[in-house]
Order: structure tokens, then sequence, then C-alpha cells
């Protein structure tokens, strides 16, 4: 690998290894309010919040934190414009005190929050107006959880940036390939990854040991590590499931997010991170098997975009066994074919939002990693005309962008319309 591509392969990481707190799309409605606010110059009268159809399934069942437990988008708007830090971003949260979280319950029924279903082509679209007497100051997001697209103050357009494509990343994907990412994780100076993945270890650890630690959600984690304890594989998905029952119920610590989703950056880190631990491998070997597992993830999610009707659990599943292939020393053969044999598994799990039983699933995701590298070492693999498998882990990749991209459009609106429903 030379060294343009390496720069672009780490430029890839930085920009998709956030931290955040809370489930991201809350949080990112949070930041339009707390944007708004800041330019409003004053406590919002109301709000209006038009929000894209996969906004409303992700926020409506999850717990956003620092607000003393309160759930979906007007708690979230609020939380953003009475008590956020607009310039944290997706940590617009993280500065709360006691007294604004009591400020934002108190607020709930005196300040109108109107929710609007948007009608707009973009999957991720968030657009909030706050007012406050004759004035008002309305604030965009289209693409990606922090892509501020429009700022207006009573009509003045104080930032304006055109809205084409899926606007969902600055850095070019398009360079990603799996026998690219085995050869970056071979050769990337570590002190080039270092930080940022240390980061990934310290956070998404901490809040897997929280979730284990105390009651959140359904305790998909603590389930199933009962009975499991000294059962390695049982302990992976016991770790990655904790992480997600703390972080879907209003845990308030930070995780560093992939591809735009806490619950991908849970999925594709720790159970690479507890092997790891578990098994005694080096500093070096970590680092280098959670740059598969990252760039992994982030290679399918590429395909499929944002948010979908497919649930992102499997491409971080996907991800979490390529890493791990490569910490107990596979390289491209082995990293390909476990990919291939964990999408076949899992690619069938819907999205329907975010809330308690995503721990479940990514419990589900990452057995099907750890299924799809057991399954080469025996000298077992699925092949291509084997349902969307095709020959070449590039062409299957391909395959699962076009199913959850385009193949899934009618299902992820019909997920939506029941859930608008229930």
């Amino acid at each position: 690998m030379d060294v343009q591509q390496m720069r672009q392969y780490s430029c890839i990481l930085a920009e998709e290894l956030l931290p955040a707190m809370g489930c991201t799309e809350p949080i990112a409605i949070a930041y339009a309010a707390a944007k708004a606010r800041q330019t409003l110059g004053a406590e919002p009268e109301r709000l209006l919040v038009e929000v894209s159809g996969n906004i409303i399934k992700n926020v409506k069942s999850v717990v956003v934190p620092h607000t003393g437990g309160l759930r979906g988008i007007p708690a979230a708007a609020l939380a953003g414009a009475l008590a956020g830090d607009a310039e944290a971003e997706l940590e617009v949260l993280s500065r709360v005190t006691e007294a604004q979280i009591a400020a934002i319950g108190e607020a709930l029924p005196r300040i109108p929050v109107e929710v609007v279903h948007a009608d707009t082509p973009h999957i991720f679209d968030i657009a909030v107006t706050a007012f406050a007497g004759a004035d008002s100051a309305y604030v965009r997001l289209v693409g990606h959880h922090t892509n501020l697209v429009c700022v207006r103050r009573n009509g003045e357009t104080l930032l304006e940036k055109p809205v084409a494509g899926p606007c969902e990343s600055s850095a070019d994907h398009s360079c990603l390939s799996i026998e690219g990412i085995v050869d970056y994780a071979g050769c990337v100076p570590l002190e080039d990854v270092r930080p940022l993945l240390q980061r990934q270890i310290d956070y998404n650890m901490a809040i897997a040991e929280e979730g284990l630690r105390r009651p959140y959600g359904a305790n998909i984690g603590k389930t199933l590590l009962r009975g499991h304890e000294n059962d390695l594989n049982y302990k992976m998905r016991a770790y990655a499931a904790a992480a997600s029952d703390a972080r879907m119920s209003g845990c308030e610590l930070p995780v560093v997010i992939n591809s735009g989703s806490g619950n991908q950056g849970i999925t594709a880190s720790v159970p690479v991170i507890v092997c790891a631990r578990e098994t005694g491998k080096s500093e070096e070997e970590l680092l280098r098997a959670l740059c598969v597992s990252n760039l992994v993830t982030i290679h399918l999610k590429t395909g499929i975009g944002r948010l979908s009707a497919y649930c992102g659990a499997v491409s971080a599943g996907c991800g979490a066994g390529a890493g791990l292939s490569y910490l107990q020393g596979g390289r491209f053969r082995e990293v390909a074919h476990t990919i291939v044999n964990a999408v076949a598994v899992t690619s069938g799990i819907v999205c329907d939002g975010a809330k308690a039983s995503c721990a479940a699933k990514i419990a589900a995701a990452v057995d099907a990693g750890l299924l799809g590298l057991e399954m080469f070492r025996a000298g077992n693999q699925f092949y291509g005309g084997d349902g969307i498998v095709k020959k070449g882990v590039e062409n299957t990749i391909a395959n699962v962008g076009k199913l959850a991209r385009y193949g899934m459009q009618e299902t992820d609106k019909e997920i939506i319309r029941l859930m608008i429903d229930s």
C-alpha cells in the first residue's frame, strides 16, 4: 500500500470513529435544536421539528441521555434547545446539569414541540425551527449527523450548502477493499491510529462494563453471560450486547461510533477487545485487528447508507468477525471468507429503530461473525449462487449494498408506517 492510500484509509477511520453520547439520531436532533437556539439568541417559545421517516424510526423508542429518562423527538429537541452545547456536536448533551435535567422535564408541557414527517427524498433529514416572539431560527442537517446544510435567522441565510447525493461523508470511501484493508492494517504506523483506537477501547469497554454492572433495558448482556462466564464466545457477545443495553436506555457514558452509529461502533470493537484481552494478545495485535474490524464495517456500510431497513449491526458483526480472524492470524483469504459466510447468515435482520432489542440483534450479529470464522476454519463456506452470495468478497459486499439501499426501500417505508401507527 502506498503512502497516499494509507492516508486515505487513516482519514476514513478518523472521520468515522467519533465520540458520541447517546443514540446518534436523537443526539442529532438535540444538536440541530442547540444550533437553532444559538442562532435565535433566546430560549425558544416553541419548536418545529421536521424529520425524515428513518429519524422518526430511530428516535421514537430510545431514551435521551441527561433528560431523566425521557424518550422521543420532543424530549431530544427540548434537551438540545434548553441545555445543549452546539459546539460539542455529537456530545451536545454531555455538560447538562441536574438543574437543567429538571428544567427539560418541566418544559415539555410548557413549550410546544410540533413534529412533522417531512416529505423529503433524503433518508437522513432533520430541520429544526425555533421561535421566540417575532424571531425565528432554522437549522437543517442532511446526510449525516453533523452535516449542516442550512442555517437561517429571520429569513436571512447565514449558511447554505448544496444538498446533492447522500452527503454521508467527506472522505472518499471508494478506495476501500478487503484486500486493501488487510494491507493497511499490516503496515500502518501505530502512532497514526493509536489515539483514535485507544479512545474506542476506553469508551466502548467502559459502557460494556457498566451494562453488565447495572440493570439496563432487557439485560441481554447479563442474560447471555449468566452461566457462561468462562466461555469466550459468550463473553464477546455479552459484553457487546451489554454496551447496547446501557446505551439504548440512556446511559450517560459516551461511545465511539462507526458509520454514524454507536451500536455499530460497539459491535465492531468490543468483541475484538474482549478476545484480545482474554487470549493475551499484544497492544499492536489488538490495534491492527481493530483497524480491520472498523474498516470492514465502514466498507459494508458505504454501499448500504447511514440509515436503512437493513440492520447496521449485521455489517458490524461481519466487521467483528473479520477483526477476530485477523487477530488470530488470518489475513486476506481468511478475512474474506469470514465476511462472506457471516453475510449469508444474518442479512435478513431488519432495522425497526433504536431500542432495547438492538442489544439482542448485536448478539446475533456477533454470533454470525464468529460462526463465519469457525466455518472457514473447519473448511466450510458458502459459495457464489447461494442466495445473495456471489463469487468474490467484493461482489458479495456490492450485492448487500444493493439489497439494503434499493431492495429494502419499501420494507423501510412499511416499518415506519407500522411504528407511526403503533
